[in-house]
């Protein structure tokens, strides 16, 4: 993948992420605030744990850190998927995210 498009797939990942959480809001199925600087997404949950996305351009990776620990995510078999367990991070961020809601929420 060239840096091109791994900064096009990223971007694309962190703007529906932003999206999603948008309409978590507006559908009121979570206070939840987004704030996001460059490559980095910052979620807060109610109670007061944050979920961040943050892109990392030298590895062509997402990584996702939670308050169960953190997550390291390539391009494979077009999806992002966890270096270790190849788990889709769709899957990873569902359940890392319901778990700090404390009611499930879907990607």
């Amino acid at each position: 993948m060239t840096d091109s498009e791994y900064h096009q797939r990223a971007d694309a990942l962190l703007r529906r992420l932003e999206s999603l959480t948008d309409d978590w809001l507006q559908d009121d199925v979570i206070d939840i605030d987004a704030q996001r600087t460059g490559g980095l997404l910052e979620l807060s949950f109610p109670d007061r744990s944050k979920l961040v996305v943050n892109k990392q351009p030298p590895l062509h990776e997402i990584w996702l850190d939670s308050k169960r620990g953190g997550f390291h995510f390539s391009w494979r078999d077009d999806d992002w998927r966890d270096t270790k367990s190849g788990e889709r991070f769709s899957q990873v961020f569902a359940a890392e995210a319901s778990s700090q809601a404390g009611r499930a929420l879907s990607f």
